[in-house]
């Protein structure tokens, strides 16, 4: 069975540990929101700040027209999100789904949304979603901080419930009334977002995480003759396009342990960020940047970018290290020349 999340092959046998009963464990996997480890137990997903904001998006807008109590919107895996809501006269409220991420500070917030009818569709950033203040992020200095995929994913479901009532657009506030508070807890200042939290998620689901989940990770490792270890779903993309021959492996920051437990050709392979602070962890100190992104955007080329990939590719103890730029395109590699 595929997990059609992460698109990765779930053993049989993984499978036939489980003690949960059968149908209901295969229809959570189906909707994305299960996760079979090798022992057989089971972790839960939750949505992503994107999709929840989504699901309230849309759902105030239905309620224009009645009272609404479940909502289901696309995703970018293209699986369909279902939640209960709170929504009626144009105004919803929708709690972050829990999950079994063990640090994930945005379960339970509250997401609220207020919809007008209007001439066409526009959506904007309200309370609590923070704004980008510097260079180098996904998004340009001073638009909300709303990633590109989960604003395409709240655009899309809007329009579902604009075309759903039959009306010509609407004007959509999403807020989070705890969001500035929330953000308190996150890095957002130092990296140039300010007065909230991000909207964020490229798949629409929240990864769980645990102890045994880095153990499964392990496992997997330690079987694998070639392996690539990434470090997020972006790295794991282009990773498998990259090296089709090679058990891709998302590790997070977690490269150390992941080099550990590999006993086969290894390499690893992703976005610059997790993976240059991993090799060097100082690369920002004493430069103008917040970010590793920025660094790479304003000096593709220079010495402090250079010096930061060398020190990651002695650490890595001669495994080789492929460093990517969101179009998938190599910008790094130790064993091309570059």
């Amino acid at each position: 069975m595929i997990d059609p999340v992460n698109k990765t092959k779930i053993p049989d046998e993984w499978i036939e540990r489980t003690s949960m009963p059968r149908k209901k464990l295969i229809e959570g996997i189906k909707n994305g929101m299960l996760v079979v480890l090798s022992d057989g137990s089971v972790l839960k997903r939750g949505y992503t700040t994107g999709t929840t904001a989504a699901i309230a998006a849309k759902s105030a807008v239905l309620s224009l027209k009645k009272n609404i109590d479940t909502v289901s919107v696309p995703t970018p895996v293209g699986i369909r999100a279902q939640m209960e809501v709170d929504a009626h006269h144009g105004h919803s409220v929708v709690s972050k789904m829990n999950n079994d991420h063990e640090s994930d500070i945005t379960r339970g917030v509250e997401f609220e949304s207020y919809a007008m009818e209007s001439d066409e569709i526009s959506i904007f950033a309200g309370e609590g979603i923070g704004t980008i203040t510097k260079d180098g992020l996904q998004i340009k200095k001073g638009n909300p901080a709303i990633n590109p995929k989960p604003m395409q994913q709240i655009r899309d479901s809007v329009h579902e419930a604009v075309e759903e009532l039959g009306i010509k657009g609407v004007r959509v506030k999403i807020s989070l009334p705890k969001g500035a508070d929330i953000a308190k807890s996150t890095l957002n200042d130092r990296i140039g977002i300010t007065g909230g939290i991000s909207i964020l998620g490229s798949t629409g689901f929240v990864e769980p995480w645990s102890d045994h989940l880095g153990e499964m990770k392990e496992d997997l490792l330690k079987t694998a003759s070639k392996v690539v270890i990434t470090t997020g779903r972006v790295g794991v993309r282009y990773s498998t396009m990259l090296f089709p021959d090679y058990t891709v492996v998302l590790f997070g920051s977690r490269i150390s342990e992941g080099l550990e437990a590999a006993t086969g050709e290894v390499i690893i392979c992703g976005l610059p960020g997790l993976i240059l602070k991993w090799g060097y962890p100082d690369i920002l100190k004493g430069s103008e940047y917040l970010t590793v992104s920025e660094l790479v955007k304003k000096e593709p080329d220079g010495k402090r970018l250079q010096e930061a990939f060398e020190k990651t590719v002695e650490k890595a103890g001669g495994t080789r290290v492929v460093i990517v730029n969101r179009e998938g395109e190599i910008i790094k590699d130790s064993e091309g020349g570059k």
